[in-house]
């Protein structure tokens, strides 16, 4: 196929879209309210917890509800945001959302709790993925791309953190319950703004029929995956349940992949996930977010029961990463985007970000937050925002208009899987390690005071030593993107030197099919 045919896809979408800074707006609005939900009610749980007689054996449903709706049907997401259209699948999804949110404020009970919270992982699924194409179909000059994919990269990665402290605003100075109702502002605007803003380019529909049967397999496979990981966490790695979770996701979504190399239309085109630099960032991306997701629960729990911080001043804490964060996309990452290969982004920024983890194997009960905890959690964000904003934007890049759903899908699916593994591993690695540490040690400590501080001690340890487990993903992580990624280099050209060349030069590799 020629150079000319390849970009032919682009020219019905290339004219530029007067709106699509607001349209930005609106799309970043909508991707912090899911990214928020996420770590949000974790604050809250143990509030709402109480006040709905909710078990202790039970409560981790109101977490993974979410994580199973909203991670199970992801691809089937992207595939009717190609198919309905972005922009009416990503109203939808905000009023359903919405609405998802105000049940579980208004929640009386653990089934409405667990209801509501399925629900909202059903309409993020909708969401996330149409936020996520808008802007890949909507921003196609290359220095514009950068910088919009920076400030998405930022409030991707840093929206978890915004949610602890806004959690701990609701918690503990109004009730658990705005923690749901907060979404509704959030959504209102969104979707309004988006209704009015956004114009989607013309051409980018998939009308092809829906592959049921790929959308049977994934959402099982998806579901089960992240089922097992839950359920290892709660009930250890060789329950019958976990075990029989793991065989059942592997043999379904084998049977994906093989439906989808034989149907004519199939939801998730392997072309998406075999192309050699997107294959890079998603397993790169979901490795990070294992990392990402395992620290902010040791980080919350070191600050909230070993310091003894309150959940705001916990909030509070966390924003030098923020900060980070936002430095690395919108500064870093967005002038050097269109200057050199993606890979020498990503590599390095996950490196930095290993860096900062490093540091926080160095946690003591008695550590200072300034002198240890402040520089590790700026690296951390640093790092992390530099990579992330390159991987989201070279993640869509080049993909035909009609796969562009699926293809931003499997950039959430990549980060919820790899949440819900970062919180299964990590937290049964610290577990192990601070019951050894305990019972080693219990046996010296002869007042109620020692006691106490063994068991701190064993807490701190724990964390320290999953931390461990945490720096050797980031440089797994590392090594991937330098590897697999070779964005720049489409067929035999050079990097791309400029937003024009990288323009030129990225329509090329993903179409010919």
């Amino acid at each position: 196929m020629s150079q000319t045919a390849a970009k032919a896809p682009d020219s019905t979408l290339g004219a530029v879209d007067p709106n699509r800074w607001k349209a930005l707006v609106f799309i970043a609005l909508a991707q912090l309210m899911v990214v928020l939900d996420a770590t949000i009610v974790n604050i809250a749980l143990p509030s709402a917890q109480q006040d709905l007689g909710i078990s202790d054996g039970n409560r981790q449903w109101v977490v993974t509800a979410y994580a199973l709706a909203f991670g199970g049907l992801l691809l089937f997401g992207g595939r009717i945001a190609d198919l309905w259209g972005r922009k009416r699948t990503f109203v939808l999804g905000l009023a359903g959302f919405a609405a998802a949110s105000a049940l579980g404020g208004a929640a009386t009970n653990e089934a409405m709790m667990f209801g509501s919270r399925a629900l909202q992982g059903v309409f993020g699924a909708l969401l996330a993925p149409a936020a996520l194409s808008l802007l890949a179909v909507m921003f196609t000059d290359g220095k514009e791309r950068a910088k919009a994919f920076g400030i998405y990269g930022a409030i991707a990665g840093g929206g978890g953190a915004v949610g602890l402290i806004l959690g701990g605003f609701l918690t503990e100075y109004l009730d658990w319950r705005w923690t749901f109702f907060v979404n509704i502002p959030f959504a209102v605007v969104a979707a309004a703004g988006a209704y009015f803003v956004i114009r989607e380019p013309k051409g980018g529909r998939n009308r092809s029929p829906l592959d049921i049967p790929g959308v049977v397999l994934s959402t099982l496979g998806l579901v089960a995956l992240v089922y097992g990981f839950t359920r290892a966490e709660s009930d250890g790695w060789s329950d019958s349940v976990t075990v029989a979770m793991f065989v059942a996701s592997a043999v379904l979504l084998l049977a994906f992949v093989v439906v989808e190399s034989r149907v004519k239309a199939p939801l998730l085109p392997l072309r998406v996930v075999t192309e050699r630099n997107r294959g890079g960032v998603y397993l790169s991306l979901g490795l990070a977010i294992i990392a990402m997701f395992g620290l902010f629960l040791f980080l919350t729990y070191y600050l909230q029961v070993v310091k003894g911080y309150s959940p705001v001043k916990t909030g509070f804490a966390f924003l030098p990463m923020i900060v980070g964060m936002i430095t690395g996309s919108t500064q870093i990452g967005t002038r050097l985007m269109t200057r050199v290969a993606p890979r020498l982004l990503m590599g390095p920024g996950f490196l930095v970000a290993a860096l900062g983890m490093l540091l926080l194997t160095q946690l003591e009960i008695d550590s200072s937050y300034a002198a240890l905890l402040l520089p590790a959690m700026l690296l951390l964000g640093l790092g992390m925002g530099t990579a992330f904003m390159p991987a989201m934007s070279l993640a869509t890049l080049g993909v035909e208009p009609r796969d562009s759903g699926v293809a931003s899908a499997m950039v959430n699916t990549s980060q919820q899987v790899g949440g819900a593994i970062g919180t299964a591993l990590l937290n049964t690695i610290a577990a192990s390690a601070t019951t050894s540490y305990i019972t080693d040690h219990i046996g010296g400590a002869t007042s109620r005071s020692q006691q106490q501080l063994v068991q701190l001690q064993g807490m701190v340890q724990g964390y320290t030593s999953a931390i461990w487990f945490a720096v050797g993903i980031l440089v797994v992580a590392a090594a991937i993107a330098l590897t697999f990624v070779n964005a720049g280099r489409p067929g035999t050209t050079a990097v791309a030197g400029s937003a024009e060349t990288a323009d030129e030069e990225v329509a090329v590799p993903v179409v010919a099919h």
